[in-house]
């Protein structure tokens, strides 16, 4: 009679347990943020262009960095008032100022193309990057991201597609089709508000 007691007993207690959690659904933003510290990256929020700037300044000055990179036209709005150096090519002796394809929320990754690093593999760039992405980049998973190009590009998808899923050195992937590479990079997210 005991032993039914226990099992009975054990069955509540588990299923109180399994009441007490909480199913926590997050929005894609916040959720892509999540995954986004969780490996190790670094985010900054800009509600406005002016905080891009102001931001950039902060993390050159903080890692003392004198020389920017970029190959984005674009974005020389954003660094003609700053007091570091700037170089318009692909450098891998000077961080990396540039923008992305999407930003993954499923994982926490962002996924880039030869738009922005032209025909150079993650592994060869530098290990120092800054990413200038906006809100409405923020897509659900993979499968959207690779539409969203589909869509964005039509006839001429670029090539070199990529992410980069790790950032500051921190790998814990058990996956083993991603056995002996290592896009690891020291990745700083500016997000721009647009929507």
């Amino acid at each position: 009679m005991s032993y039914f007691k226990k099992l009975f007993t054990s069955k509540k207690v588990l299923a109180s347990k399994q009441n007490k959690k909480q199913n926590v659904s997050l929005a894609l933003d916040d959720s892509f943020v999540h995954n986004f510290i969780k490996h190790g990256g670094k985010f900054l929020y800009c509600p406005k262009k002016e905080d891009v700037t102001k931001n950039i300044m902060h993390i050159a000055d903080e890692n003392n960095w004198a020389t920017l990179s970029y190959i984005n036209k674009d974005l020389n709005v954003f660094l003609t008032s700053l007091k570091v150096n700037t170089n318009f090519s692909l450098s891998n002796k000077y961080p990396l100022f540039t923008t992305c394809e999407f930003l993954i929320a499923e994982n926490g990754s962002i996924l880039f193309s030869e738009n922005q690093f032209k025909d150079q593999k993650v592994p060869a760039l530098t290990h120092d990057l800054i990413v200038l992405a906006t809100t409405s980049q923020i897509v659900k998973n993979k499968g959207e991201s690779l539409t969203g190009i589909k869509l964005k590009y039509k006839k001429n998808i670029p090539s070199n597609i990529s992410p980069i899923k790790y950032y500051g050195g921190f790998i814990d992937d058990d996956n083993f089709l991603n056995y002996a590479t290592n896009n690891s990079k020291n990745l700083y997210l500016l997000l721009l508000e647009d929507l």
